[in-house]
């Protein structure tokens, strides 16, 4: 098992692979990845069974999280601007989003436990 990354070497592999997404790392307890969107791109993610953490490697986008409250209010909205060093929590379930992403968008991902 790998336990020392290179972020210029895992965008070598992100781009070799030709996906937006490239998962570097699975153990029971949590998976990571790179997710790149290009500028104007769209974020096709639906809900995840695992809670997440985003890191904003680099790039400008917002991002919108929607969570289904259990009060009165109903569903909540959070839609913020995003840019480097950002750090986003999502709950497992909820409804989330990156849009109007303005530069190149690059975050590191951590699922807990693994995504499936």
């Amino acid at each position: 098992m790998k336990h020392f990354f290179k972020l210029s070497e895992l965008r070598e592999e992100h781009a070799a692979a030709g996906k937006r997404y490239l998962e570097f790392l699975r153990v029971p307890s949590l998976s990571s990845g790179i997710y790149v969107l290009p500028a104007g791109g769209e974020d096709p993610q639906t809900p995840h069974h695992q809670d997440e953490i985003y890191y904003v490697i680099g790039g400008r986008a917002r991002m919108k999280i929607t969570r289904n409250e259990s009060t009165a209010a109903g569903m909540t909205s959070e839609d913020r601007l995003v840019t480097t060093g950002s750090v986003i929590f999502v709950e497992a379930s909820t409804e989330h989003n990156f849009h109007s992403i303005e530069e190149e968008l690059v975050v590191l991902v951590v699922f807990g436990p693994a995504e499936d």
